[in-house]
């Protein structure tokens, strides 16, 4: 139950942060409003818990399992990666340079939850 509540939640967040990303491009109001403004940190910290309840529950120690330890760093690379996309950057092009960045940083995200093999580590 907690891994597919994971995955959803970790869908929502890349949904969210896609859509913001769009209306950042479009300049739009809707960045203004303020659903659009805390529910990507409310689905962010449910999907951390999660993921530690998760880890903590299989006795998982990233120190242990090199792959979890890189999926965390990954994982605060995307947060960094994806705020310096929407609050940072005044040029398109670094904003579509920052989303695409953030977007490798899931696919890696992604890559290690599935074959739990570390690329760096």
């Amino acid at each position: 139950m907690f891994k597919h509540l994971h995955m959803t939640l970790a869908v929502i967040s890349v949904a969210l942060f896609t859509l913001r990303f769009v209306w950042t491009l479009m300049e739009s109001k809707n960045l203004t409003r303020k659903w659009v403004k805390i529910a990507p940190h409310i689905v962010d910290t449910l999907l951390l818990a999660l993921g530690v309840a998760m880890a903590v529950k299989l006795a998982i120690n990233p120190v242990e399992q090199l792959w979890l330890a890189e999926k965390l760093l990954a994982v605060v690379a995307y947060l960094f990666t994806g705020y310096y996309t929407l609050k940072l950057t005044r040029n398109r092009i670094m904003q579509v340079i920052g989303y695409l960045g953030a977007m490798g940083w899931v696919m890696l995200v992604i890559r290690l939850a599935m074959t739990k093999e570390n690329i760096f580590f």
